[in-house]
């Protein structure tokens, strides 16, 4: 079988592709401005508002499924029609189709954990735009997979990871909120996961994320703490008060979907855990 991965030179996308050239699989991937790094992956340019570019792609790689991975943002156009377009392209085709998502669906409002029963009520217009999508896709794709997550941790290359170090050094404005609630999942859990559900033949809501519920300072704290900085360094805030929209506490429960996994998702507390105590 021959995976395409969408948007396969961001951060969960390399990891995809890099997992998938390392079990031996026949793996494509797409890129907007740029190729990723590596050798044994196809790479194509995509622009998922373009139906006719989207259409020469399949044509080049003929895909047994997809894992859309791609990452537009609050962008309609990229995010919501993207996705929607990917989802109808792939119904003709009979390609499975892998769609990752995320907790920005949820408003924070819900008095409890959020599980995969949940239906979304996004409060920004990124959780608009992926909801949109996710409607999309289990509409157009009944064999899809909707793959919602969290915060993407790596070792050392996520974005969360670079503004820790960046406000640890002063060298970046801004705050870690103490009332601001993900549940992290480490980049390569997630990857794993992920491969898991497309070399299978089930179907519908998955949540992938690790079962530590903690705030982006809690975050922040253990990333600094691994990577031998010093927390105090860490500048604190609230979102309630920063004007920001946005869910305040969206805790993605993974309970039910780790039952069905092999793939073991870990916490952010041990995933983060410092190995050398001497660094």
């Amino acid at each position: 079988m021959t995976v395409l991965i969408v948007g396969g030179s961001g951060f969960l996308g390399a990891e995809l592709a890099r997992q998938g050239r390392s079990a031996g699989l026949e793996t494509a991937a797409t890129f907007r401005s740029r190729p990723g790094e590596g050798t044994g992956v196809s790479w194509h340019r995509l622009d998922l508002r373009n139906p006719a570019n989207l259409h020469e792609v399949l044509d080049a790689t003929s895909p047994t499924a997809i894992i859309n991975a791609s990452s537009g943002g609050a962008e309609w156009a990229v995010t919501a029609e993207g996705g929607m377009r990917l989802a109808q392209a792939a119904a003709q085709r009979g390609i499975k189709l892998i769609h990752v998502s995320s907790d920005a669906v949820f408003s924070g409002l819900r008095n409890g954990p959020y599980d995969e029963m949940c239906s979304p009520d996004p409060v920004t217009p990124y959780g608009a735009a992926k909801a949109a999508a996710e409607t999309a896709v289990r509409l157009l794709s009944k064999g899809a997979v909707v793959a919602r997550t969290s915060l993407i941790i790596g070792d050392g290359g996520s974005e969360h990871e670079h503004l820790v170090h960046a406000l640890a050094a002063g060298t970046r404005d801004g705050a870690l909120y103490t009332d601001d609630v993900r549940c992290p999942i480490h980049v390569s859990d997630l990857a794993t996961a992920l491969w898991e559900l497309t070399l299978s033949d089930t179907a519908g809501v998955f949540h992938l994320a690790g079962p530590d519920a903690v705030t982006r300072h809690e975050l922040g704290t253990l990333i600094a703490q691994r990577d031998g900085l010093n927390p105090s360094l860490l500048p604190t805030g609230r979102r309630a008060d920063s004007g920001i929209p946005g869910g305040l506490r969206v805790h993605l429960d993974s309970r039910a979907t780790q039952k069905y996994l092999d793939t073991r998702l870990r916490g952010a507390r041990e995933f983060l855990r410092r190995q050398n105590p001497d660094r």
